[in-house]
């Protein structure tokens, strides 16, 4: 790397030489910045996408602030569709996962859930998630939801097996559930209110912040392990 830099500032003379090559110099440094960064996709519903709050404090852009200030360089791009269920992420899994994208986050499932859709059905769309990333060679970090029992106790049971079942298949991390922050902080479910925001089911910019805490130090063991 000195070498690179004394033959750029070899050439050039005076005032515009020296710009010329303070230039040169600020371009390559971005290059090599650039190099060691890791490109993360955030497959996701609107809770990955930041449904209801500020663009800087959805769960993309926290996480994102989350891991730099770890010292990570990381670019976590969101690819989080309001109302998506794991159909809707299997469709988008190809074109989410361009060349430079190493490794995917995957938060699907809630509306599953809230449409009541057959936990063999959202199963065998994860597999494809999953199967789709593997065939790319991109490491794949897995967010589990924990489920009422609004549909029963077979529902529910079906339901949130479907993540440690699909990450064990796959030997991919599991983090157990998108709102287990929440729930830690709270203590109760109904202390959960403050984290809310009004339709009780997406998180405030607080609520993002506990969760990003919370799920954060998996995120970034998962990202390490990318370096490596």
């Amino acid at each position: 790397m000195a070498t690179a830099f004394s033959k750029i500032f070899s050439f050039g003379y005076g005032a515009l030489g020296v710009l010329r090559n303070l230039s040169i110099v600020t371009v390559l440094t971005t290059g090599y910045a650039a190099a060691d960064e890791i490109i993360i996709a955030a497959l996701g519903d609107s809770l990955t996408a930041g449904y209801g709050v500020a663009q800087g404090d959805g769960f993309v852009p926290q996480m994102d602030a989350w891991l730099e200030a770890q010292g990570l360089q990381v670019d976590l791009r969101n690819a989080g569709v309001s109302g998506d269920t794991t159909a809707g992420g299997l469709s988008r899994v190809d074109w989410t996962l361009t060349p430079d994208v190493v490794g995917m986050i995957v938060t699907l499932g809630g509306n599953d859930y809230l449409r009541g859709i057959d936990p063999a059905v959202s199963r065998a769309n994860l597999r494809g998630v999953l199967e789709a990333a593997e065939a790319k060679g991109v490491d794949v970090m897995m967010v589990g939801l924990r489920a009422g029992s609004n549909y029963g106790l077979d529902y529910k049971t079906e339901f949130e097996a479907m993540y440690s079942d699909l990450a064990a298949e796959f030997d991919v991390p599991l983090f157990p559930s998108f709102f287990q922050g929440l729930q830690a902080a709270a203590g109760m479910q109904d202390g959960l209110a403050e984290f809310m925001q009004r339709d009780g089911i997406h998180p405030n910019a607080e609520g993002v912040r506990v969760i990003v805490a919370a799920m954060g130090p998996d995120v970034l063991a998962f990202a390490q392990g990318l370096q490596q």
